[in-house]
């Protein structure tokens, strides 16, 4: 690269690289950031598609293939946490609104709800489990299987629980959701061959970094109404909000209880992983045809997940140092054993 072309990228390489290093603090930092500058969010509401298209491509192109294949080859486990985060919890969110009447009181929650249960994990949830020490590989393998089942279990959901509260069909949905994954995995293919695998790995940081400003950019797209909400009608913005931290946390619990066999350290990883749900796929599968209550909704999910992740690090850490003593004893243990 010329020398001019070089001075050119260098600040901005360097700035993308220290955003990158900030870690989970970028991650909470973000929330609060597109919250406090509501004109960021009406600039960047026509760009939601066009953010969660960037993040696609960014998660795909960064698929570790090796443990990809390694994690294929024993598939129980993936095929449990795949079968649980996209039939298992859609199911039961969608028995529970209906049984409770949520339905037919608020059509909008209801609505918001389903399509949170129904979207697969968060393309960024493997970075989010590295950033705080969990087995991203883990999380990786299961948001490809779910990621990729999404399309046809979401147009079955839609069809069994959702009636005529969205304005697109179930089979368009689930074609909308299959159209937009297969082109990032192709734009993603595409910038793994330009540029090879040890090259994106080599500038990890910078691109990290790139991740934390698209992340900026779909926060600040759906939270642009979050302060006017919030005057106009606080204790139903804050209910919600309420709401969203604490489905956030019983998906988080239960998925973390429910795998509690395999290590809470790898439990932990699969329920951040269940409880990160890419409620931007649906946005831009729906193009944003929603009603009011489902955009605050799902405004209000950005707390939980941009915050969590920070507040869940210590645990995560404790869990990982446990997991690896007990891993270091039980070498010391076989050590001795085979000297006597």
């Amino acid at each position: 690269m010329p020398p001019l072309l070089q001075t050119v990228f260098a600040l901005p390489l360097r700035a993308l690289t220290w955003l990158g290093s900030q870690g989970t603090r970028a991650v909470a930092a973000v929330v609060f950031i597109a919250a406090a500058v509501p004109p960021l969010g009406m600039l960047l509401r026509p760009y939601v598609t066009e953010a969660i298209f960037g993040l696609l491509c960014i998660s795909f192109m960064r698929v570790d293939l090796a443990a990809l294949y390694s994690h294929l080859r024993r598939p129980a486990l993936v095929a449990t946490a795949t079968a649980w985060t996209t039939i298992g919890v859609p199911l039961i969110v969608g028995l529970v609104a209906h049984a409770t009447g949520l339905t037919a009181r608020s059509p909008g929650l209801a609505l918001a709800l389903m399509l949170q249960s129904m979207a697969s994990p968060m393309m960024a949830s493997p970075a989010l489990a590295a950033l705080m020490g969990l087995d991203a590989t883990l999380v990786l393998v299961t948001l490809v299987t779910s990621t990729a089942l999404v399309p046809f279990t979401a147009s079955l959901f839609a069809g069994l629980f959702l009636g005529d509260m969205l304005t697109i069909s179930p089979p368009a949905l689930g074609l909308k959701l299959l159209g937009i994954l297969a082109a990032s995995l192709l734009a993603a293919t595409l910038i793994r061959w330009v540029f090879g695998a040890a090259a994106i790995q080599r500038h990890k940081q910078p691109i990290d970094g790139f991740n934390i400003i698209i992340l900026l950019i779909f926060a600040a797209a759906i939270m642009g109404d979050v302060v006017s909400d919030l005057v106009a009608q606080p204790l139903f913005t804050i209910g919600l909000a309420a709401l969203s931290f604490a489905i956030y946390f019983t998906l988080l619990a239960v998925t973390t209880l429910l795998f509690r066999r395999i290590g809470y350290e790898r439990a932990l990883a699969l329920g951040l992983m269940v409880s990160q749900r890419n409620l931007g796929l649906m946005l831009a599968a729906t193009a944003g045809a929603l009603p009011p209550t489902t955009w605050l909704y799902f405004a209000m999910t950005q707390f939980p997940i941009h915050l969590a992740p920070y507040m869940l690090t210590p645990i995560a850490r404790r869990f990982t140092a446990r997991a690896d003593g007990t891993g270091a004893a039980a070498a010391t243990s076989t050590t001795q054993g085979v000297r006597s």
